[in-house]
């Protein structure tokens, strides 16, 4: 019999401390800092140079505030329900590949606990997903700042990127061997 650690549910243990410190800190941040304005709330300038604010503001879209000017009636079946049918099939095919290496094990924990992250916010703050990071850009893209995120938001992209880079760089007989 495999222990916990062996098994494929202990990488679901980073989905739940995902989960805990992003709904943590967006609690923290809408009970200190209510967003009363509708156009957001600066809390610190950590640094005391700009490179990173805490700011209160709340985003009825989805990623870089795509889908903003789409009307209210459409915004949860598309923020919501395909969301939530894609973290379903993820974790579907997270328990049915064996091509999984336990380092994509992790990573599919990380987007599925910023995933969910983000969805109780769109469920259970119709104000919007709570953000508050953000983090002077230096004009690369043509952006100041770069858009305000949140722990969820960081999970998913940061594991996306680790995963891409391991279905890239790692080859083949590697994963194999990982497997074994």
């Amino acid at each position: 019999m495999k222990r916990f650690y062996e098994s494929n549910f202990f990488p679901f243990l980073l989905t739940g401390l995902v989960i805990a410190a992003d709904q943590g800190v967006k609690s923290f941040i809408v009970k200190n800092w209510p967003d009363t304005t509708g156009r957001g709330v600066f809390i610190k300038d950590v640094f005391d140079n700009g490179l990173l604010w805490i700011l209160h503001v709340r985003n009825k879209a989805i990623a870089f505030s795509l889908g903003h000017n789409l009307p209210d009636s459409i915004r949860p079946a598309l923020f919501i329900i395909i969301p939530l049918f894609l973290l379903v099939a993820l974790i579907w095919y997270y328990f049915k590949s064996n091509e999984i290496t336990p380092l994509q094990r992790w990573v599919v924990a990380g987007i599925i606990g910023g995933g969910i992250g983000n969805l109780i916010d769109r469920i259970f703050r119709p104000q919007g997903v709570v953000d508050y990071i953000s983090v002077r850009f230096f004009g690369i893209f043509g952006l100041e700042r770069w858009p305000t995120f949140n722990i969820a938001d960081a999970s998913v992209v940061v594991s996306c990127i680790v995963l891409l880079c391991s279905i890239i760089f790692i080859p083949a007989s590697s994963k194999a061997q990982a497997d074994a």
